[in-house]
């Protein structure tokens, strides 16, 4: 994969990452203030379920599943895993598919594209499979929808590319990049009440999208932004930093891949800014690589599109815990791409019960998948499929705000938020 792929998937992939920082005992605490939102707290009835074991004597319901993995470049290592406990679950307690057991049909890109192709093809002359599950895929995704060619429905839980939400056969329930990142503006409007607002980033391929999207959002909300770019790896940050007025700004925005956050973390150190709630970024800088260099991960403030970890504040998240620790999958639980994968399963189900395991067409379970609203299970409390007429697979423009307080403990700093109108 070349340099600008790769970052676009740093960027995409990423905005969901703050999971990951949650340690596995769930030591994460957050503010006692309650979401008023609805959140999905019963699996049964989310996938309109029925209580028990699916019936093994009755023909299976096939999904597709591709992923990218066992090559270099892997975006969502714990994908696959969470799509299988997720099959496990439905079919040993929420009664399968109408009683039919629901299992995945397995295609991997590895490192080509036209290993998407052959996915594609093998999805496509499977006539049993009436809906593709899409994991973390980069590479090849162009191949395999261009293979698929609008014949069977793809459900996808993050959009690494900008190639899915274009797709009219496809819906995307946790979003992209670019319609995430807009709720900065909201958040910096009706949260910090900022009127002025400082962002530093590399000027490096796929981080300069993101932060031409985070500046618009804050542009939509009245706030008036000052973006300056530096060169990549550049050591000192202070002269961006000052140059675009941080010491003053009433919000800061640093936004890099990890390999940068150090940097930008150090010169804000140097320059004095340290108002947690006020240094505000996608959670690109939650990693290990930073931990190395830091310590700990930077005290800012974090935007995410799922459900947290371990967070208290979260009615649906109960439900999530409980599950994966009665099947000793607590540690892997903590991932994000587990978690969407989970949920992607699950609303998955949903839709083929909605349908039926004996009506089921690839027609009627895009018009299913496109007509729901939500609440989606570990994420965000409504849905709308098709409200962006460039982006019809795009369902959600929601992210929420955690300001990280060190030693893995994260304090809620909004509900769901949405992008200035």
């Amino acid at each position: 994969m070349n340099r600008h792929a790769r970052s676009v998937l740093i960027v995409l992939v990423a905005v969901l990452a703050l999971v990951v920082a949650v340690s596995a005992s769930g030591r994460s605490q957050t503010a006692t203030r309650a979401q008023a939102t609805p959140a999905v707290t019963n699996y049964l009835s989310y996938v309109h379920g029925k209580a028990g074991k699916a019936n093994p004597k009755l023909s299976p319901v096939y999904v597709g599943w591709v992923n990218q993995q066992g090559g270099q470049v892997v975006i969502g290592a714990e994908a696959t895993p969470g799509a299988q406990f997720a099959v496990k679950y439905i079919n040993n307690e929420l009664g399968g598919i109408g009683g039919h057991p629901l299992k995945l049909v397995t295609c991997f890109v590895q490192s080509a594209e036209e290993e998407g192709t052959t996915c594609g093809q093998k999805f496509v002359n499977n006539k049993s499979i009436k809906v593709i599950d899409e994991g973390a895929v980069a590479t090849g995704i162009q191949s395999l929808y261009s293979t698929v060619h609008g014949a069977k429905p793809v459900i996808v839980g993050v959009a690494t590319t900008p190639v899915d939400g274009v797709q009219k056969n496809a819906a995307i329930f946790f979003g992209d990049t670019t319609k995430i990142l807009g709720p900065f503006g909201t958040y910096a409007r009706d949260v910090l009440h900022a009127k002025t607002a400082a962002l530093v980033y590399p000027n490096e391929a796929g981080i300069t999208a993101g932060a031409t999207s985070i500046a618009n959002g804050l542009k939509a909300a009245g706030v008036k932004v000052t973006s300056v770019g530096y060169t990549p790896g550049q050591s000192d940050i202070t002269g961006p930093l000052t140059a675009a007025g941080a010491s003053s700004a009433d919000m800061v925005v640093p936004y890099a891949a990890a390999g940068d956050c150090a940097n930008q973390a150090k010169g804000l150190t140097q320059l004095g800014i340290t108002n947690a709630k006020k240094i505000v970024s996608a959670p690109l800088c939650l990693n290990g690589q930073v931990i190395a260099a830091l310590g700990d991960f930077p005290k800012w403030t974090y935007a995410i599109a799922s459900s947290l970890f371990g967070d208290p504040t979260d009615k649906g998240m109960p439900a999530y815990m409980a599950v994966t620790k009665k099947y000793n999958m607590t540690k892997e639980a903590v991932d994000p791409w587990f978690i969407v994968s989970f949920s992607q399963l699950l609303t998955t189900a949903r839709f083929l019960n909605q349908v039926g395991p004996t009506h089921l067409t690839s027609a009627a379970i895009l018009k299913t998948a496109k007509a729901f609203t939500g609440p989606l299970a570990l994420g965000a409390p409504s849905l709308k499929c098709g409200q962006f007429k460039d982006d019809p697979a795009v369902c959600n423009d929601r992210a929420q705000f955690f300001t990280y307080q060190g030693n893995h403990v994260f304090a809620r700093a909004s509900g769901w938020l949405q992008p200035p109108s």
